[in-house]
């Protein structure tokens, strides 16, 4: 193979169910329709590396304002590796990215030095989450707290997407409004917020069907809330209506993610590493419970 018969073009719409599908296989249990939302948050920014006019790669190297991107769904399929292929699709996805002040990744272990040399360094450790729990929560109340009362969990459209979107622009490294609203909007799954008497947002979290590598589970991502209390209200009830597994990606700087996922019944899956290279973004993650997607942060 020579690298003179490869190129690397922008992803397609047709190329949508192909690195899906890629995506499964590699076990990042892609929901339903989340590829999509990518290429919709930026155009120029997914891309699929093609040798003799066959697709054999791709990655995302997305924007998601003028301070901060995410590389991720980056993927070679195995018979193509060793040969450069990658290599040639992660530069042309850091070129696109070069005049960012940071950029954010999640690796896998195995990866930490590879992308260490390229100027990346770990800031946390992204812990995937499993639950099974079809016979109900192994506790009825985890939390106790006086005034929960005074919150009402509430299908999203009940609430201004202008609150949650500030809600959501006050806790994440950066703001994604347009990102936000395709994924919170998408017609797959679930969306609930937390709101107060006078309707303002004081968290929020999506549920969604996801492809395992052997069948369908679902995903939850984001779970944002004010509180361990809140966060535990919420999570209780975006996974009522749904059997069987159910996967969350938490992130480590989250101190009470931990306790709270483990007395609930989920169990450890596996580990990520967050990585950033430039300015890591100072925002506290104490209330993001969970990460709407690795693949793009």
């Amino acid at each position: 193979m020579t690298y003179s018969s490869f190129t690397i073009r922008a992803l397609k719409i047709e190329d949508i169910p192909l690195v899906t599908e890629w995506a499964r296989i590699e076990g990042f249990t892609p929901g339903s329709g989340d590829v999509n939302i990518y290429r919709n948050t930026d155009r120029q920014g997914l891309w699929i590396g093609i040798l003799d006019n066959k697709p054999i790669g791709c990655i995302a190297g997305i924007r998601y304002n003028s301070s901060y991107g995410f590389i991720g769904l980056f993927i070679v399929l195995e018979k193509y590796r060793g040969n450069g292929y990658g290599l040639k699709l992660w530069k042309h996805a850091m070129k696109y990215l070069s005049n960012l002040p940071c950029i954010g990744l999640e690796a896998a272990p195995n990866r930490l030095e590879d992308y260490s040399k390229w100027g990346f360094r770990k800031s946390s450790i992204t812990t995937r989450w499993e639950w099974q729990g079809n016979d109900g929560f192994p506790v009825d109340k985890l939390y106790f707290e006086d005034n929960l009362d005074d919150y009402n969990v509430v299908k999203a459209k009940s609430v201004s997407s202008e609150q949650v979107q500030i809600y959501d622009a006050s806790r994440e490294p950066s703001p994604r409004p347009h990102f936000l609203s395709d994924w919170l909007d998408n017609t797959t799954g679930n969306v609930l917020v937390i709101s107060d008497q006078k309707g303002i947002c004081h968290g929020f979290g999506r549920i969604r069907p996801c492809l395992l590598n052997k069948g369908d589970g679902w995903r939850i991502g984001p779970l944002l809330a004010d509180t361990p209390p809140l966060a535990e209200f919420l999570l209780r009830s975006l996974i009522s209506s749904h059997t069987g597994k159910v996967l969350l990606d938490s992130p480590g700087l989250n101190p009470y993610s931990k306790y709270l996922l483990e007395r609930l019944g989920f169990k450890e899956l596996s580990s990520t590493f967050r990585m950033y290279k430039g300015y890591q973004p100072p925002v506290s993650m104490n209330q993001v419970y969970g990460l709407a997607c690795l693949e793009l942060g």
